[in-house]
This record gives C-alpha cells, sequence and structure tokens, in this order.
C-alpha cells in the first residue's frame, strides 16, 4: 500500500497509511525512506531512518542511496563509516558497495574508492557488471581513462549504463574522437541511447569546442526520442558561451522550454566575464541572483565585468555589496555593529 502510493506520488497519504499502521516492519521502514528519496525530501528519510528501532542491512542501503541520489555523497559515506563502525554485525553487499562507489565518484575521492575496491576482496564480494560499471564512472571522472576503458572492455555485458558512464568517462578528459566512436558502437549493438549518453556527448563537444558538432548532436536527441533536459540545455550555453557566441547562448536559454537553473545562468555569466560582455553579463547576473540571493560571487564576477569595459563606479558599487554581505554574514557579528 505505501509503495502504491509513492509510485504514485501521493507522498503524503503513505506517509498517513505509515503512521496509522499498528506494526511496522522494517519493509515498510524502508518503502517510505525510499518514497521521500524519490521526491527529494532527504531530511524527512533522514529523520525516518534515526527513528527506525532495529537498523539491518536493507534499511542502510535504502538510506545511503537516498543520499547518493540526492546529490550528498559525504553524508552517504559518512553513514556507510557509521554502519562499519558500529554495526559489525552488518556486512555491506554488492548494492551497498555501488553507492557508496557512486558517492566517490561525485566527490572525485579515488583514494577511498580505490580503498573500497580492496575491501571488496577482503569480504569476498565478487565484483559484477554492475560494480564494474560504478568503477568505471569513478576511475574516468577521476581522471584515469585508461583503468576506466579496461574495465569497460572486461564487462560480460554492455547496457546503457555501461556505455553512458564510459562515453561520459571520455567526453569529461576530452577525448570525443573515442566518445564518438563508442557511441557509434553502442547504436550498431542496438542499444538505445538514454539522456545521460547525451550529457556524455554534449559535455566532450563542449571540451572539445566543437559548436556545429555539439548542436547536431543537441538536434539528435528527437531521432532517440529524448527530450533534452535542463542539463542539457546547460551544456549547450556553456559550449556556444565558451566559443564567445554569447548571443546564440542567451537565444538558447531565452527558448528553454522549462526554468533556467542557475548553471545555466552561470555558464553565461562567467562567458561574460571572458569576453567582457557586460549587456549580457547584467541579465545573466540579475537572474543569478533571483535563484540564489545569498551567492556573492555573482556579485563579484558582474563587478570584474565592469571593470573591464571601464565601469568603475558600477564596479565599485558591487565590490562594496560584496564586502557588506561578507560582513554580514561573520558568526557573531550583527549588520548593525558592520556599519559603525
Amino acid at each position: 500500500m505505501i509503495s502504491g502510493f509513492v509510485d504514485c506520488g501521493r507522498i503524503e497519504s503513505a506517509r498517513g497509511y505509515f503512521d496509522k499502521m499498528p506494526q511496522k516492519n522494517n519493509i515498510s521502514w524502508m518503502a517510505m525512506i525510499s518514497g521521500y528519496s524519490k521526491c527529494g525530501d532527504v531530511e524527512s528519510a533522514n529523520v525516518l531512518f534515526s527513528k527506525l528501532p532495529k537498523k539491518d542491512l536493507l534499511s542502510f542501503n535504502a538510506m545511503i542511496s537516498c543520499l547518493v541520489k540526492n546529490s550528498k555523497p559525504k553524508e552517504a559515506l559518512q553513514l556507510f563509516d557509521q554502519m562499519l563502525k558500529h554495526h559489525v554485525d552488518i556486512q555491506p553487499d554488492k548494492l551497498t558497495l555501488v553507492s557508496v562507489i557512486s558517492a566517490c565518484s561525485q566527490l572525485g575521492d579515488l583514494r577511498f574508492g580505490s580503498w573500497i575496491e580492496s575491501y571488496m576482496k577482503s569480504i569476498k564480494v565478487e565484483r559484477d557488471d554492475h560494480l564494474c560499471t560504478a568503477l568505471i564512472d569513478l576511475y574516468a571522472k577521476c581522471g584515469n581513462v585508461q583503468k576506466a576503458s579496461e574495465l569497460f572492455n572486461s564487462l560480460e555485458k554492455k547496457d546503457v549504463v555501461a556505455y553512458s558512464a564510459m562515453i561520459l568517462g571520455f567526453g569529461i578528459n576530452s577525448k570525443i574522437d573515442e566518445a564518438t566512436k563508442l557511441f557509434k558502437s553502442m547504436v550498431d549493438a542496438r542499444i538505445p541511447p538514454n539522456s545521460a549518453t547525451f550529457t556524455g556527448l554534449l559535455t566532450g563537444y563542449c571540451h572539445a569546442g566543437l559548436v556545429e558538432e555539439g548542436y547536431k548532436c543537441f538536434a539528435m536527441m528527437k531521432d532517440h526520442k529524448l527530450t533534452p533536459s535542463t542539463d542539457h540545455y546547460a551544456t549547450m550555453v556553456d559550449l556556444l558561451a565558451r566559443a564567445g557566441r554569447l548571443k546564440e547562448a542567451y537565444e538558447m536559454i531565452t527558448s528553454m522550454p522549462m526554468q533556467p537553473h542557475t548553471g545555466v545562468w552561470g555558464a553565461l555569466l562567467l562567458a561574460c566575464k571572458v569576453h567582457n560582455n557586460a549587456q549580457l553579463g547584467e541579465i545573466a547576473a540579475k537572474h543569478c541572483l533571483e535563484l540564489e540571493p545569498e551567492t556573492t560571487a555573482y556579485y563579484s564576477l558582474l563587478a570584474d565585468i565592469y571593470a573591464s569595459v571601464g565601469k568603475w563606479g558600477e564596479a565599485r558599487n558591487l565590490r562594496k555589496v560584496v564586502k557588506e554581505k561578507k560582513l554580514r554574514n561573520l558568526p557573531g557579528s550583527s549588520w548593525m555593529e558592520s556599519t559603525t
């Protein structure tokens, strides 16, 4: 019943049913934690997990996975460490280790990721394709493309997740030729690409500065019945902006069918600094500050843009704002104290 509510997106109904249950087993607790994970409510999942009377491997796996999927890798590794130290009767399994390796990938922590690989051997966990794919992602994101390629080639069955991880690995390491060759092999093998596959390709074109190829790749998503996400648009904006095609980048943002996030506007703002474009820089900074009003870096970037085009007064005013905001946020300091 709880899972049914969760699948329909009715998390409050699921929680209401859960609270009324006279007896709860670990499966019902896990279903609620997974439900909160799906809707991005990590805090509620964490509170629920802390109240779980008897924690087992399944509940730890659910909570660690929740943290990883919601971009909280540090917290995931802390919970894994807690599990090893305070629950010695619980031994991690493949699902635990896949999540932990993914957390290392998000952090770019190859040292701990390599330790996990050794730890797997010590507890006699055999490396299957799922663990291999997680390790491919880790090594690729940490710059060891050769090791990632070796792992990819060792896979018994290459699925869309493995292909996408390797394509992204080539992309972020400026190996666009290898990325496109692997994409062709994937299509030839009749494995349909997904959203992550195109993230990898577009990232590769962005790093290589290949604008026209990036446009073709972006348009190709429709051929595979995929709709570009905000992150795909962000990568295209970054590609255009790096190439100095700021007007096109701005037009792409305004054509987006969804609300751009700060990654999109931030890419344009950074490029405006590089290319000394105060007009578009003002627009980009305005949107960034509307989304993240307390981030002083946007003021600093716009101040640098103003200074680069000789608008010294505007640059001074913005730097004053940055200084005041930093003083206001100092522990133990009040706004009144900082201005007297």
